[in-house]
């Protein structure tokens, strides 16, 4: 099968989200600017850097998220433990901006280090950052935020020899249409310049 995008696809559900997967979940809190904490959840996250660290989401409109990080020049990015499910979910749902989600949907919240904002308490890891930039995406289709991380939060139980694990953190990612996945099992690939 092919298709083009301006065409359609003519199957009963998009494919393009099911084929960019799986795509981990970037959980933004942020705060507006009169102090109402804003919690949801991004599937189009993901880390672009190393050095300085800096991640990015993406929303299809201009929601509570991307204005407050806009406007206050911070937000957090938690990751989602499987067990933090249910919870993400509810966060999803479409709210009016003096709604905090995180006492709306039952995430429990703590404050930042850095920057002036909440963060999910026990998530497996959460990461502090100043806005870089907001941008528009062509055509109207919604805006990308980019960030550095200025703080990251590791929960003690997911670090094991020195590194961040994944199996234990249970990092939950979102494939497509409905469907979600965690990480249960990984394995190790040496690229061929470092044997």
């Amino acid at each position: 099968m092919f298709y083009r995008p301006k065409d359609g696809h003519d199957l009963p559900h998009n494919p393009f989200s099911a084929i960019v997967a799986p795509r981990p979940i970037g959980w933004i809190s942020t705060r507006s600017a009169d102090g109402i904490d804003n919690l949801a959840p991004y599937s189009f996250f993901n880390a672009i850097a190393y050095t300085p660290p800096q991640v990015m989401f993406a929303s299809g409109s201009l929601k509570d998220s991307v204005a407050n990080a806009r406007d206050t020049g911070v937000f957090c990015a938690n990751i989602v433990g499987a067990e933090m499910a249910e919870v993400m979910n509810l966060s999803s749902e479409t709210l009016p901006p003096e709604v905090d989600e995180f006492d709306r949907s039952g995430a429990v919240k703590t404050a930042c280090n850095v920057i002036p904002a909440a963060r999910v308490a026990g998530a497996p890891a959460a990461l502090e950052c100043r806005t870089t930039k907001v941008m528009p995406m062509p055509e109207g289709s919604g805006y990308v935020v980019f960030g550095e991380v200025v703080g990251v939060h590791l929960r003690d139980d997911c670090l094991r020899d020195g590194r961040f694990d994944v199996t234990v953190a249970r990092t939950l990612s979102r494939l497509g249409y409905r469907d979600y996945a965690e990480v249960k099992e990984v394995f190790e690939l040496i690229r061929p310049d470092e044997k």
